[in-house]
């Protein structure tokens, strides 16, 4: 496992760590607990040390499977989490500093720490970004020693470009992978300049990109694949990364003739993302041991070739860009 600066704070972070969206057993089929604790010591036995998590993964399941394992190591494991979907309605004026705090303080029970490492607002809505006052009360949570940092979950580039502009931001957490490209055109360049981390998060595409599936793939009832794909139920960017299926299935199709020899579906995907020096640490989900062993793996493959650069572009551009490009 390679590691990489995180930012401004100081950290060296496993470069592929582990999203645990799937460890809360709200959106991805069922996952008992014993299965999550597995994936999770799997995760730090590969030596990743940076797991992505929220309070609303399972209502706070998946966080407290995290301190369940927190508390049987002795590795240091960083752990990003997020707040502020439990606002209902989600709606802009539900932000303040009484609410956000009061889920910090659930998330810091939730995790069974005095101090979070990393809290990040989970794709708030687009006015927030707009409100100094919330970030003031970001700034007054480092200050109560309940957070060392916090950062931003975005939908939107212009939501990443708005968010870094507060000094105090360490990170923002954003879609990107072969199928979103759209921030490598700006916003990667701009993040590097102000020496903010980058947590690219659906770097698989909800499954799409690991080349498992085919037409007619079958996804549980509970599983947002299943009954989020136009976006009924969150933004449906977070689904298959907003592409349409058959469409997506096409693109792995021609992804899979330039995959290099060695690598998995799901290694070269990962291992695209990571080719882009700004990023600092790729949040892949997984439901079991062998996924997390894959995912770990990527770090350690050869270079990405050329003609696998050329062909993700020219893939985005002929088939998904019309799709997702203006809208995210």
């Amino acid at each position: 496992m390679k590691y990489r600066e995180f930012g401004k704070t100081g950290w060296e972070v496993s470069e592929v760590g582990l999203g645990t969206w799937a460890l809360g057993s709200d959106a991805w089929g069922d996952v008992d607990e014993n299965q999550a604790l597995e994936v999770l010591e799997e995760a730090i036995d590969q030596g990743i040390n940076f797991f992505d998590t929220a309070d609303v993964y399972g209502d706070g399941t998946s966080e407290k499977r995290i301190a369940k394992v927190l508390q049987e190591t002795d590795e240091r494991i960083y752990v990003a989490t997020k707040f502020g979907r439990r606002v209902d309605p989600h709606v802009s004026e539900g932000y303040n500093k009484e609410s956000l705090e009061r889920f910090l303080d659930r998330s810091l029970k939730n995790l069974g720490v005095d101090t979070i490492d990393l809290i990040q607002l989970h794709c708030p809505p687009p006015e927030v970004y707009y409100r100094p006052e919330i970030f003031e009360a970001l700034e007054e949570f480092v200050e109560k020693g309940k957070i060392q940092y916090y950062g931003v979950s975005v939908e939107k580039v212009e939501e990443g470009l708005k968010a870094i502009e507060y000094p105090g931001l360490a990170s923002v957490q954003i879609i990107f992978n072969m199928f979103r490209q759209r921030p490598a055109d700006l916003f990667l360049d701009q993040c590097r300049k102000k020496n903010v981390a980058i947590i690219p998060r659906v770097p698989l595409a909800s499954g799409l990109l690991t080349g498992k599936y085919g037409k007619d793939a079958d996804f549980p009832e509970n599983d947002h694949r299943n009954f989020n794909r136009n976006g009924e139920e969150f933004d449906v960017g977070e689904t298959f990364a907003g592409v349409d299926f058959e469409t997506g299935l096409e693109a792995v199709d021609r992804l899979e003739k330039v995959k290099p020899e060695g690598y998995s579906m799901a290694q070269m995907a990962i291992k695209w993302i990571l080719s882009h020096d700004e990023i600092s640490v790729v949040i892949p989900g997984a439901k079991s041991k062998q996924h997390v062993r894959d995912n770990a793996r990527a770090s350690d493959l050869p270079e990405m070739p050329p003609e696998v650069t050329r062909e993700a572009r020219d893939v985005y551009e002929e088939l998904i860009k019309e799709q997702v490009h203006h809208r995210w």
